[in-house]
């Protein structure tokens, strides 16, 4: 049984974390009882879980080709932007990581002590991660790799949905007549539709349910719900991301029984 939260900040993004565990914590109450986790924020957890070995991790975990499942680059030169973006995290930008490697890594990072699943760790992250699809041999940008930790990609909220056809349609009308792509900022000020953009001002309500997908994970072994209006349904277009986290209702009859 989860007994501690730990929510880690994010401070390049727009990612308000201290909204986010208010949010949550209201949701683990139990009527008092004793056993509601305590919810804590933490600072960003690159800089206060720093360790010796973590650019070169961060090096190794980067994708190199969207069909290429061999992930790495460990030359002099990518190890030092890795550190570099490790110290100042807005100088990060454009590289997308194996989850699970840095899953891995960031977990040989956490106190010994608090590796158990009594204490959840949630890191938001401003990096953008990937698994890779085995169904159809390519890379697949996430929002949330489950486990311990959990890790949240706020780049991965704007990137990893599906947005609608006509954004899609717009970009490649563009591409046959201009001969390159448009500016991601043009074809969102263009497409009509519903769907979340770099810094949208909605990016913390958005992923309060990702938070709690997250330790509803680790308590039941189950993250996500097949009903598409609750937060914990797992959003595969960005039109299903705005139902189930920004619209009607928050969960469904069976969640909202223990969520409220």
């Amino acid at each position: 049984m989860i007994e501690r939260v730990r929510l880690y900040r994010a401070p390049s993004t727009v990612a308000a974390v201290d909204e986010i565990a208010d949010w949550v914590t209201d949701r683990l109450a139990n009527d008092g009882d004793d056993r509601t986790p305590d919810v804590t924020v933490e600072s960003r957890f690159l800089e206060t879980h720093r360790t010796p070995a973590l650019a070169e991790q961060f090096a190794a975990a980067r994708v190199r080709s969207p069909y290429d499942r061999e992930t790495g680059n460990t030359m002099v030169g990518t190890v030092r932007y890795e550190e570099r973006a490790l110290e100042d995290p807005e100088r990060e930008g454009g590289v997308l990581y194996d989850g699970e490697k840095i899953q891995r890594a960031l977990n040989a990072a956490l106190p010994s002590e608090e590796t158990d699943l009594s204490t959840a760790h949630v890191i938001v992250l401003d990096r953008a991660l990937g698994t890779w699809g085995r169904h159809d041999g390519r890379w697949h940008k996430r929002v949330n790799v489950l486990g311990q930790p959990t890790l949240i990609s706020v780049p991965g909220l704007y990137e990893a949905p599906a947005k609608p056809e006509a954004y899609y349609k717009a970009k490649q009308k563009h591409a046959m007549l201009a001969g390159d792509a448009p500016p991601r900022e043009v074809l969102e000020n263009q497409v009509e539709g519903d769907f979340l953009v770099e810094n949208d001002p909605r990016t913390t309500d958005a992923l309060k349910g990702y938070v709690l997908q997250a330790l509803h994970y680790l308590e039941t072994g189950s993250a996500f719900c097949d009903d598409d209006s609750c937060r914990l349904y797992n959003a595969h277009h960005h039109e299903e991301l705005v139902t189930a986290q920004l619209q009607g209702t928050q969960f469904c009859s069976k969640h909202a029984a223990r969520y409220r």
